[in-house]
């Protein structure tokens, strides 16, 4: 009788193994967008770099109404950075900036952090290392794009830039190349043979060409409540103060640029894109990264250290829904900012910037992985 049962507890075991029914929480696989970009940061890109650091958010909101069967993309952005002199000669002037991250806080503060200087460019290396040094998935309905921008022929350095390239889309990496410069002559310098070599697109930009932040009637209360949303954030563990100072520090940085800016930064903060787990108690518990009630003492903010369990659990969920609550708002009125936005941006025409090229790439090539983008 006593084998009966072991045999049956084995056999429950195995069968909860194979269906996923363990009984222990398993955190949900979303389909994922994972975007490396490579920016030349050489003496004349100035006008590249501020145009990475001040688009950021509204690529991560164009690209936050992707769906894949219906289900919500998770994003990830890693960075680097190529062509500056004051990096090593013997590093072939790259730097990995940051790895694939879904911190899009980390990415927004080193975007504006960068500085140019003059160096050699040499794409073929920054390619293969990103291609190589990045963790990029294995599932092969996942986007997974690599964008590079410059303005020095495609094929300097050792490293030659078709053997990125093939490396790269072996792994299915697409590579979306960005001429900063004349169109033909970005094809000359090869730049439009890299993409074709890995199923991406060539476009070419005027680096130098000035943004034009389109103020609409919502962004003041837009930026408002995506101010007020940093209330909702509940730091924990050694993280928790560094993440919440850089959450407030990303915010002045936007506001520094314009109302138009931090009101996109808030849409971001108030989609499912933006996630801190790694600091935020209310997003950790939410993902089953982490319960606040197994927490010790030290590890918690000085208003929850005399907390019951119970008191925690109430808590937390008092200030997740004060967050919903924002976020629903936020949403709500960027409706309305989007369509707003979308007449002006007719009325003006087509640009020829970073964001608008970007987005014109992976809007196509996401479909053809079976995305799709949620409309007004």
């Amino acid at each position: 009788m006593k084998s009966k049962v072991v045999l049956f507890i084995i056999c429950g075991i195995i069968i909860s193994l194979m269906t996923g029914t363990s009984g222990f929480a398993s955190e949900k696989v979303y389909p994922k967008v994972q975007l490396a970009v490579l920016l030349d940061t050489s003496s004349s890109m100035n006008g590249l770099i501020n145009q990475a650091k001040t688009q950021l958010w509204k690529i991560v909101n164009e690209l936050a109404r992707a769906r894949q069967d219906g289900e919500h993309i998770r994003l990830e952005v890693g960075l680097y950075e190529y062509g500056k002199s004051t990096i090593p000669a013997g590093e072939s002037h790259i730097r990995m900036i940051s790895p694939l991250t879904d911190n899009l806080d980390l990415i927004s503060e080193e975007l504006f952090k960068l500085k140019t200087q003059g160096g050699d460019e040499y794409c073929g290396k920054v390619i293969m290392s990103a291609a190589t040094g990045l963790d990029w998935s294995t599932n092969h309905n996942d986007l997974k794009i690599i964008v590079i921008a410059g303005n020095e022929p495609f094929t300097q350095g050792q490293m030659n830039y078709k053997t990125a390239c093939k490396a790269a889309i072996t792994k299915g990496i697409m590579i979306n190349t960005i001429f900063c410069g004349n169109y033909d002559k970005g094809i000359q310098t090869k730049w439009k043979h890299g993409a074709d070599l890995a199923d991406g697109k060539y476009m070419n930009i005027d680096q130098n060409q000035r943004i034009v932040h389109i103020d609409a009637p919502q962004d003041e209360k837009i930026a408002r409540l995506g101010e007020d949303l940093n209330s909702t954030y509940v730091v924990y563990g050694k993280a928790g103060r560094k993440g919440k100072m850089r959450q407030k520090e990303q915010d002045l940085n936007s506001r520094s640029v314009s109302s138009s800016v931090m009101a996109q930064r808030s849409v971001a903060k108030a989609s499912k894109q933006y996630r801190n787990t790694g600091w935020d108690l209310v997003d950790a518990e939410a993902e089953g990264k982490i319960k606040a009630e197994e927490l010790s003492e030290d590890q918690l903010p000085e208003e929850m250290k005399k907390m019951t369990k119970k008191q925690r659990q109430s808590y937390i969920k008092d200030m997740r829904s004060k967050r919903e609550k924002i976020q629903k708002q936020i949403l709500e009125l960027n409706e309305a900012r989007r369509k707003y936005v979308a007449k002006q941006i007719a009325k003006n025409g087509d640009d020829n910037t970073l964001d608008a090229a970007m987005l014109r790439a992976i809007r196509e090539q996401a479909m053809k992985k079976n995305f799709s983008f949620k409309e007004f």
